[in-house]
This record gives C-alpha cells, sequence and structure tokens, in this order.
C-alpha cells in the first residue's frame, strides 16, 4: 500500500509538473503569436452570448486538463481580457476536449456525450457570467510572471519563456506538490470496487454525494470515461458516475490547491461549489432519462 501510494505521488507529480512546465513554456514562447488583441475584442465585446460562445470554442481548441489550464488563465488575466469570459474558459476548457468526447462517444455512446456537452457548456457559461455580474474579479491575486513585459512579450526566445515558467512555478510549485501528494493518497485507498459498491443503487442523493467525492479524487478525464463504463457495467447509476466524472475532472484537486495560488478564498469557494453544483444537476439530468 505504501510503496503504491509513493508510486502514484511520483507518477502524479512528475505528471503534473511536466504538463505544468510544458504548457507555461509552450504559452510563454508563443506569447507574440496569440491573437490577444483578437481574443479581446471577442472577450470584451458588448455581445454577451457570442463572447461566451468564442470563450467555449476557444476551450474547446485548447484541450488542456484541469491542471495545465491555469497557465492560459494567467495569462489571460494578465492581459486584462474580460473577467466572466476568462472564467468560462476556466470551467469549460477541462470539460470539453475533442479527443475525449470523440472517445466518450464510442465508450458510453453519442446521445450520452451530446447531452454532456450541453449541459457542460451551458453551465459553463451561466456560472462564468454570474461570477462576473457578482464582480468576483477583486478576488484574483497579482500573480504575475518574473520579468513579464510588453518588451519580453515580443520576445519569443527559449531564454525568455524558460525565465518566466520558472517564475511562475515558484509560485506554484509547493500547492501542486500538495495536490499531488493528497491526490495519490485518495487514489490508493479508495479503489473502484468500493466506490461501485456503495454508490450501486439509484438513490437520489447519491448523486450529490459523487459529484462532492469526485472532486478530490486525481482522475483525469481521459482516465475516468473508461473507469465510468466499468463502474456502469458494476452496477453504478448513470447519474452518479456523470456526476463524478464532471467533477473530477472540473476540478481537481491539484487544480483547486494551483487555484489558490491565483485566487483568493472566496473565489476558490466559489469555484469549487459552482463546479459540485454543476455536477450534480448534471447528474439529476441524466438520472432523469
Amino acid at each position: 500500500m505504501i510503496m503504491e501510494t509513493l508510486k502514484s505521488f511520483i507518477m502524479i507529480g512528475f505528471e503534473l509538473v511536466a504538463l505544468f512546465v510544458g504548457v507555461s513554456f509552450l504559452m510563454n514562447y508563443l506569447q507574440k503569436y496569440i491573437p490577444y488583441e483578437k481574443i479581446d475584442q471577442y472577450f470584451s465585446g458588448r455581445n454577451k452570448f457570442l463572447g461566451s460562445v468564442f470563450a467555449v470554442v476557444f476551450a474547446f481548441v485548447t484541450p488542456f486538463c484541469s491542471c495545465s489550464t491555469i497557465p492560459l488563465v494567467v495569462n489571460m488575466l494578465q492581459k486584462k481580457l474580460n473577467f466572466g469570459f476568462v472564467m468560462i474558459f476556466l470551467f469549460a476548457s477541462p470539460l470539453l476536449d475533442p479527443t475525449i468526447l470523440t472517445v466518450m462517444g464510442v465508450i458510453l455512446g453519442w446521445k450520452v456525450t451530446i447531452i454532456y456537452t450541453i449541459i457542460t457548456t451551458v453551465f459553463s457559461i451561466l456560472i462564468g457570467l454570474a461570477i462576473e455580474y457578482m464582480k468576483f474579479d477583486k478576488y484574483v491575486k497579482n500573480v504575475v510572471m518574473t520579468g513579464f513585459s510588453l518588451q519580453n512579450k515580443m520576445d519569443s526566445s527559449f531564454k525568455s519563456a524558460w525565465r518566466e515558467t520558472v517564475g511562475l512555478m515558484k509560485t506554484v510549485f509547493p500547492y501542486l506538490l500538495i495536490g499531488a501528494l493528497i491526490g495519490s493518497l485518495i487514489h490508493g485507498v479508495v479503489p473502484t470496487e468500493v466506490v461501485s459498491n456503495v454508490f450501486g443503487g439509484d438513490a437520489w442523493w447519491l448523486i450529490p454525494i459523487a459529484a462532492v467525492i469526485g472532486i478530490p479524487l486525481y482522475i483525469r478525464l481521459s482516465s475516468m470515461i473508461p473507469i465510468s463504463q466499468i463502474l456502469v457495467m458494476k452496477g453504478m447509476a448513470l447519474g452518479p458516475v456523470m456526476a463524478m466524472l464532471i467533477s473530477s475532472a472540473g476540478a481537481s484537486l491539484p487544480e483547486v490547491i494551483l487555484l489558490k495560488s491565483i485566487f483568493k478564498k472566496p473565489l476558490v469557494i466559489t469555484f469549487v461549489v459552482s463546479v459540485i453544483l454543476m455536477s450534480t444537476v448534471s447528474g439529476f439530468i441524466f438520472y432523469m432519462i
């Protein structure tokens, strides 16, 4: 058990560091090529509907997991892009991956996939705009990359990109390790069989519980889909399965800990509660159909 947990911690930690450094470096290196001005035109437009749709489309074409989405969110916040649309992107990006949706369609069926896509899109937009309406942008910390400036933005050299990546990693690395450790511990002591036995019934109250349990389970969406198929085959109802799938992918524990490095506590809590709400309502929709 100890060796398995240690192995899980090393694997999760290595994966998180590799993903975060890789995405951060890529984003820093491609700074001058990212059309932030055009993105800002959509994100700052008066038409909330078009801006929201663009944020979802942007999330769809940037298929990052929940943790590797953070570097891009930091960059978008630094560019002072519309806060509501940035939040829509934050919610939607780890949930709407074209590759994963294809796998989901093959494994869980296209009806489930279409409903999942509609639900996550609508909820991401509604929650993102609601958070903006409540003016929660005041709870964003002043997290900047070391040495960042407009001049550096135009400097796409490897050296400059690496320097800024290291600066950002110094801020989030402790949180990343803590998340990997806790995630590996929970991953090691909560086997699939126990989950399927506990949630094998079709009682409605299993759905919100599954949504809450999904948060600390570090399970990427690509891993959760085949696990979901196994859970359903073992008798777990589709409602709790989808609730757990959405919550684990939408707000994994490492992501929540990383968000704490750029968001103040009220916004972090709101983010987690929003994902639980999205997961729970989604679970009930699948429960009814």
